[in-house]
């Protein structure tokens, strides 16, 4: 995509995201049904996930889950750019949420010590740490986008709030961070590769872990913390809580925090992120997600 084509993109994508929520919503679920009708590839990433996931539900509830997962996926354009472009102001005004632990992590980020703070890959996981970061200093790490053009603009609209922001490949930053007490957003729960990983179970299935949080936890001395974001009806909720597994090996500690992360997707199942080929380091891209 060549950066004019992209800058108007940009600018028409501002533009719907300042209609008032209920245009928003209804444009997001016009997009959802067109979204659920045409074979992307995404769907069909989605539903293969899904199915592999929850081997034990019946064909009718995964096939439940996975519709109401593709209509979610429409408004991941509308949540990333209220994140990325409105101020916190109206952020605050217009969009119901709630932080439970908020008290307990900030009294932790005083203390000194740095925070290693997991998520899971929601569909509104933008708008997730706007909002944290809204309410506590939040530092962020990203994978830098193929478009440069396009990474000025996502980088822009996640320092709206986060303090900053580097790529994972960039360990020793972050790792700084951590040494200096500061708290750091992380996501472990997507296959980076195998030559970075572990292998763990998931759901039941091997998958490939990335091991450098067990590694970064016992050179930087931080404390861990997970945040878990989800629907309440139609408010936002953030839960924020201590968390602490096994560091004596990169196997144990990779187990248990997929078990975690495992545990805590259950619970609002079609609010994940299933469009990632999660398990192509291990049961091969080629095989199932054809």
């Amino acid at each position: 995509m060549n950066n004019a084509l992209l800058i108007i993109l940009v600018k028409l994508w501002k533009l719907i995201v300042f209609l008032p929520l209920k245009f928003q919503n209804l444009i997001a679920v016009i997009l959802g049904y067109l979204i659920s009708s045409i074979p992307i590839k995404r769907n069909r990433i989605s539903k293969v996930n899904i199915d592999l996931c929850f081997k034990d539900l019946s064909q009718i509830e995964r096939f439940k889950i996975y519709d109401k997962n593709k209509k979610a996926f429409a408004k991941v354009i509308f949540n990333t750019g209220i994140a990325w472009f409105w101020s916190d102001n109206k952020i605050k005004k217009n969009i119901p949420y709630k932080i439970n632990g908020l008290q307990n992590l900030i009294i932790n980020q005083n203390s000194g010590t740095g925070i290693l703070l997991f998520f899971k890959h929601s569909l509104h996981l933008e708008l997730d740490s706007r909002i944290l970061a809204m309410h506590a200093e939040i530092y962020g790490i990203e994978r830098e986008h193929n478009s440069k053009k396009f990474e000025e603009v996502q980088k822009m609209g996640r320092l709206k709030s986060m303090m900053g922001i580097t790529d994972r490949e960039n360990t020793f930053t972050f790792m700084r961070w951590l040494k200096k007490g500061k708290t750091v957003l992380y996501a472990p729960d997507q296959d980076y590769g195998i030559k970075k990983s572990v292998v763990a179970d998931f759901f039941g299935i091997p998958a490939a872990t990335v091991k450098a949080p067990q590694k970064i936890i016992k050179k930087t001395g931080c404390k861990t913390f997970f945040i878990n974001s989800f629907y309440d009806a139609d408010i936002l909720t953030l839960n924020i809580e201590e968390i602490s597994f096994d560091k004596s090996s990169v196997e144990n500690f990779c187990q248990q925090l997929n078990s975690y992360i495992e545990e805590k997707i259950k619970m609002h199942p079609h609010e994940y992120l299933w469009q990632h080929r999660r398990f192509k380091s291990t049961l091969g891209k080629n095989n199932i997600y054809q």
